[in-house]
């Protein structure tokens, strides 16, 4: 497996910025490794941060733009049947429409930093035919930090960006636990609107 994922990635790095974006695009690789190595590139001079950023946040969001239109147009059905082809499980897909209509479209960007649902709850935000901007906007805020932030890694781990994995716990756990109570303050901000407004 680890061989096959070192091919890929020396793939896409032939094609610098563009490969970046496409290996987001189509997911057969964690955004996490992907991001990575392009940090990897940054340290070694091949790729510079400003481009590298605009790659990987256009890469991502069309990524989710896809799973996006996918639930708009093809529905649960679509996805429960083609779904395994972009690593996305019933599980994910459950779990994600309970988030989505527990907490609102809200959850487009905080559920970016929690794994499981990170990726499918664009599904949900298809299928419920949340408004494109709204989707697209909230998808873009969160996938700039993440970005920034994985790349970042894979530069100052350098030659080691392979255990970027282990590295970014002690980063990506404050992430998760901040996205976390973030949702709640919306989540209870909306209830409390909703019941003045009833």
């Amino acid at each position: 497996m680890k061989e096959f994922i070192f091919s890929i990635l020396e793939f896409l790095s032939e094609l610098g910025y563009f490969g970046i974006a496409l290996g987001l695009m189509i997911e057969v690789i964690p955004s996490e490794i992907v991001l990575g190595y392009g940090g990897y590139m940054i340290s070694e001079g091949i790729l510079g941060y400003p481009g590298a950023i605009i790659a990987g946040t256009i890469g991502g969001t069309f990524a989710q733009l896809f799973l996006y239109w996918a639930g708009y147009y093809g529905g649960r059905p679509f996805l429960e049947k083609y779904g395994k082809y972009v690593l996305i499980k019933e599980k994910q897909i459950d779990l994600s429409e309970q988030w989505f209509k527990k907490y609102g479209v809200g959850v487009i960007f905080f559920a970016r930093f929690i794994p499981v649902v990170r990726h499918a709850i664009s599904i949900p935000a298809g299928i419920a035919k949340m408004s494109p901007t709204k989707f697209t906007v909230y998808t873009v805020a969160a996938i700039i930090p993440w970005t920034i932030l994985f790349l970042y890694l894979g530069h100052a781990l350098g030659k080691n960006w392979s255990h970027i994995k282990e590295y970014a716990a002690q980063y990506t756990l404050p992430i998760l636990i901040g996205a976390v109570i973030l949702g709640v303050i919306y989540y209870l901000i909306k209830k409390t609107k909703k019941t003045t407004t009833n």
